[in-house]
């Protein structure tokens, strides 16, 4: 059985791209964790607009790669964009890649990938305005619902929107198999 980190950031998790990629790891008979920087609760946004409260299962400074099977990183302008901040955050998410585990991340999420240094000589996509910045650090940016690269040294998943969870959460389901 899978268990999955969904790695997300206080406030500003885009709530969709959290329960969706959720849900579809329940559905195939895996665990999913909530992983923060801060234990308690995390809030959710539909958008610009509050919404849920999701329960904290670890903190980064309580757990490690090493007990996951893979990783996801949901999406929102604020989630990624504090992630990246958090020093320990970004080496959570390169544990990852150096294990070789596979990671799915959704519209802005890339970012955190760009900090911990994981894009370099990859393809993927993301929210539009983020390909100059993943141009910059090394990937290939294309316009595709979903992109999966086997690149060494571990599978990465990548869409662009809430519109492509269907095929984002299939594709990562299929990668964390």
């Amino acid at each position: 059985m899978m268990t999955i980190a969904f790695l997300v950031a206080p406030e500003g998790v885009e709530q969709i791209e959290l329960t969706e990629p959720w849900k579809a790891i329940k559905q195939a008979g895996g665990t999913a964790l909530l992983v923060s920087t801060e234990q308690g609760h995390v809030q959710g946004f539909n958008h610009l607009d509050k919404a849920d409260h999701f329960a904290v299962d670890a903190t980064v400074d309580s757990t490690s790669s090493a007990e996951f099977d893979g990783l996801v990183l949901p999406g929102g302008v604020a989630n990624p964009d504090f992630l990246r901040t958090v020093p320990k955050a970004v080496a959570f998410v390169r544990e990852f890649f150096d294990a070789g585990k596979p990671v799915a991340a959704i519209c802005h999420a890339p970012w955190t990938l760009i900090e911990a240094d994981v894009v370099r000589g990859r393809t993927m996509t993301s929210w539009p305005s983020l390909q100059t910045d993943l141009r910059n650090a090394g990937a290939t940016w294309v316009d595709q619902e979903v992109v999966v690269c086997n690149a060494a040294p571990s599978t990465l998943v990548t869409s662009r929107k809430p519109d492509d969870l269907k095929a984002f959460c299939q594709a990562a389901v299929e990668a964390f198999g």
